[in-house]
């Protein structure tokens, strides 16, 4: 019996010992394991870290959109500033098209003539034809007998680059003689005159006729012997901006039609001038 109980002590020490041993063995590793990979559980919070959502945009960032919405409405504010301009140069030029508004740029001032009209001063745009023979002219015909059953009036006014061009007086006049008045000469036919004419050098051109009848600029011209297109009136060439009463006149300037206290304008070149008006209640016609 006491043998037996010595075996037992024996083992019972030697399960101490193994245990022990294994304790040991776990720990040697573990410590191998962190000096062979230090900091390994360092990193993790650091990624989590870096992970984590702050919740709001850095000041760097604000910024830059800050300045980016700035540059981009700086931008549009100067496309709208170019279309508008270009709008603008595009509305000035000629050619066909639908009428466009445009104000007057007032009435015309200066000296006045013998027809209550402020006189066209400056060098004229061409000079009274002296070839009219008195034959018929696009359908406008020569009259020295003197009656007539339609009578109106129209104002002319031509610019080239900016500056007054007179329409001459004596256009449509054959063989014109001038009668002398308080307030400039006044031409008279000797022959016979067409019934589109001018009287005096203030672009007012007489519209008189045995029978009343649509007439057009184009006639008037024809008369003149001059030429007018949409590039061209009498000898200056350019793009021309037509007028009348004071509105845009997008077609051909030859179909504008002569009426009663009509004014009509044209440009030719740049700048346009402010289309202007006659004050008809301060005149004789």
């Amino acid at each position: 019996m006491g043998a037996r109980r010595t075996n037992r002590t024996n083992r019972t020490n030697r399960t101490n010992r193994t245990n022990r041993t294994n304790r040991t063995n776990r720990t040697n590793r573990t410590n191998r394991t962190n000096t062979a990979h230090p900091g390994q559980q360092s990193r993790r919070p650091q990624q989590q870290q870096q992970q984590q959502p702050t919740g709001r945009p850095a000041a760097g960032t604000t910024d830059r959109g800050r300045r980016t919405w700035q540059a981009l409405a700086l931008v549009a504010a100067l496309l709208a500033a170019v279309g508008a301009l270009v709008a603008t140069q595009l509305g000035s030029g000629a050619g066909p098209g639908p009428a466009a508004h445009q104000q007057a740029g007032g009435t015309f001032t200066g000296p006045v003539g013998p027809e209550g009209v402020p006189l066209e001063e400056g060098p004229v745009l061409a000079p009274a034809t002296t070839s009219a023979t008195g034959r018929p002219v696009d359908g406008i015909g020569c009259d020295a007998s003197g009656q007539i059953a339609y009578h109106v009036h129209t104002h002319l006014a031509v610019y080239v680059d900016g500056s007054l061009r007179p329409v001459p007086a004596g256009v449509g006049i054959v063989e014109p003689v001038a009668q002398q008045t308080p307030d400039g000469p006044f031409y008279e036919a000797t022959t016979c005159t067409y019934w589109l004419h001018v009287h005096a050098q203030d672009g007012i051109i007489h519209i008189e006729s045995p029978t009343a009848g649509t007439y057009t600029l184009g006639q008037f011209f024809a008369v003149w012997r001059q030429p007018l297109s949409a590039v061209q009136v009498g000898p200056a060439r350019g793009p021309v901006t037509a007028f009348v009463d004071g509105h845009r006149f997008g077609g051909d300037p030859t179909a504008i039609r002569l009426g009663s206290h009509e004014d009509v304008q044209l440009d030719v070149g740049t700048p346009v001038v402010p289309p202007k008006q006659v004050d008809w209640s301060r005149t004789q016609l």
